[in-house]
């Protein structure tokens, strides 16, 4: 005679197609029931009668929400002491509910890179530079990165803003892997907000990822009466269904206020403020609902790095240097970690992928340092310097001593490597980091810089080379300017390269990049040994484009990236 357990794996077997037929609404009514259930209920007590009346049809597919399920209605236990075997089973059977009805993105990480696609197509958006930019407007540029195609390396579409001076710059997704778990959504629209501007656009990349069109445009005066906030930054769709943006300074472009707008995930309305009190400035953030954190970084007040980098401008306190600590479930800043001297102007902040770990780095650019930040054995939250990127002492430059400035930092997939760039230096750095406290440099290649051995700066003192970096060629272009943004491949075996900053900062420290045009190249990457190595083979040259040079910037894929998928 069949065992309790075997009829119950022949029933989730049964009702394998069910689950993926079942209405939404009714997923999300069991899922509501489910945590309701688990939150408020003190009757412990196991109902023998409940697995034998409970229709399994309206399950969601997901195992994790079908844990939930079992856990908060007992589903399938006779007794406490055999529900740890009922859930080791029922994790068993996950590939057999999941195989046919999925969301967005990828279940974990791992699996991510293990199974996700070989990018074909990237999206970037390029910037028209201080010349050409009050009468021409930027776009959003879809690049062939296939090598087996015949546009290998070319700009084949070219979506223009139907407005001028906008800066294009960061872009995120309304769908991603935090919302695996919901077979009705979609990644089918990019974010795109505009520095400058304080516009949103909304793109279409779902009807044809090779041809993006314009499905929803919020204007800044939107923007400005429902959030006071300016200067929109880093997109990151939430497992809520909805969009956030950070942003930088208020609408006036002062470090008095700052923080994160919330859009509706369907129609992309305004939803108002994330956040229940605001921060003086902000820039990046990172969130993991599993630790119940969100952290945020910043960058400067917008009216101040607008008009390009200005040191006296760090000395009155328009940048900054403080890590914000969120409780995501209620919105509230928690604590405020300042980095002090070693930590000025942090950016780009990444948790590490893996949601059961909590810890992750931030780049810290005008101080050239990297730190880890982690939550305590008190359960609070803390940070300490793990790379430190030495000064060069300079002749013919603006300061007698360059900083490195990370200003962009990743993580791969598999956590196992941190990459960053050196935008003044000119150089990518891999870094193995499965010693958490001591990242090892495994890689680095040069690619531009300020440093280059035919320039003008001169360098009396270098603690790390012996001889000032050679320029860099490919296809015969020289590669001006320096390596700046940077995206990792799924696999995390290509890593791809834009060169420009901000287009202010770009014509102040790099005005031959600017009046040339930028650049987009691919760095092949040893994923075992570790190694950074130039194809000279891929390079899309942004001078050559057809309405003038322009500048790239952050790349995106169509099916996520380790920077724009957060997994819960």
């Amino acid at each position: 005679m069949a065992s309790h357990y075997e009829k119950i794996d022949a029933r989730l077997y049964l009702f394998r197609g069910a689950l993926c037929a079942c209405p939404l609404s009714t997923l999300r009514r069991y899922r509501s029931r489910s945590r309701r259930d688990r939150t408020s209920s003190s009757d412990k007590t196991i109902k023998p009668t409940v697995h034998s009346t409970l229709d399994l049809a309206p399950f969601t597919a997901q195992p994790s929400l079908v844990l939930d399920i079992v856990r908060s209605l007992n589903l399938c236990l006779l007794d406490t002491s055999r529900s740890t075997m009922a859930q080791d089973r029922l994790k068993a059977l996950s590939p057999a509910l999941t195989s046919c009805c999925k969301g967005p993105g990828y279940p974990s990480p791992l699996e991510a890179m293990r199974d996700g696609p070989v990018e074909k197509i990237v999206y970037l958006p390029c910037i028209h530079p201080p010349q050409s930019r009050r009468s021409k407007p930027d776009y959003l540029a879809t690049v062939d990165v296939d090598p087996a195609s015949p546009t290998y390396s070319k700009v084949i579409h070219r979506l223009l803003m139907p407005y001028n001076e906008d800066e294009l710059h960061h872009s995120g997704w309304n769908a991603c892997s935090s919302c695996h778990d919901d077979a009705s959504r979609a990644r089918n629209r990019l974010i795109l907000p505009a520095l400058n501007s304080d516009r949103i656009y909304v793109i279409d990349v779902g009807t044809d990822q090779r041809e993006p069109k314009f499905h929803k445009i919020v204007e800044p005066s939107e923007v400005h009466s429902k959030t006071g906030l300016g200067a929109p930054h880093t997109t990151h769709c939430l497992g809520s269904g909805e969009v956030m943006i950070s942003m930088i300074g208020d609408a006036d472009g002062n470090a008095t206020k700052s923080g994160f707008m919330l859009l509706d995930g369907n129609d992309f309305s305004i939803q108002g403020n994330w956040e229940k009190s605001h921060i003086p400035m902000g820039y990046d953030y990172w969130y993991q609902p599993r630790h119940d954190v969100m952290i945020s970084t910043e960058w400067g007040a917008p009216r101040a790095w607008r008009c390009g980098f200005d040191p006296k401008d760090v000395e009155t306190g328009l940048y900054g240097q403080r890590l914000y600590v969120w409780r995501w479930s209620t919105h509230e800043k928690i604590q405020t970690l300042d980095l002090g001297q070693d930590g000025l102007i942090p950016l780009e902040i990444r948790f590490l992928h893996d949601p059961a770990q909590a810890m992750g780095y931030v780049g810290c650019a005008l101080s050239s340092s990297v730190f880890r930040f982690y939550k305590t054995g008190a359960g609070d939250w803390a940070a300490e310097k793990v790379i430190q990127i030495p000064n060069k002492t300079v002749e013919g430059w603006a300061l007698p001593e360059m900083p490195g400035l990370i200003t962009d930092i990743l993580i791969s997939l598999d956590d196992r490597f941190l990459y960053f760039s050196n935008w003044l230096h000119g150089d990518i750095r891999q870094y193995d980091i499965t010693d958490r406290r001591r990242p090892k440099l495994v890689g680095q290649v040069f690619l531009g810089g300020s440093i280059q051995s035919d320039g003008n700066v001169k360098v009396t003192k270098d603690t790390e080379r012996t001889s000032q970096p050679e320029p860099v060629y490919v296809k015969g272009t020289r590669l001006e300017g320096s390596p700046q943004m940077i995206q990792l491949s799924l696999d995390g075996k290509r890593l791809y390269v834009t060169n420009s900053l901000f287009t202010a900062w770009d014509q102040q420290f790099y005005p031959e990049m600017v009046k040339r045009g930028g650049w987009m190249l691919q760095i092949d990457v040893d994923t075992v040994k570790g190694g950074l190595t130039l194809n000279k083979n891929f390079l899309v040259d942004f001078g050559q484009e057809p309405y003038g040079p322009v500048l790239g910037h952050e790349i995106r894929y169509p099916g996520g990236d380790c920077t724009s998928d957060i997994w819960l």
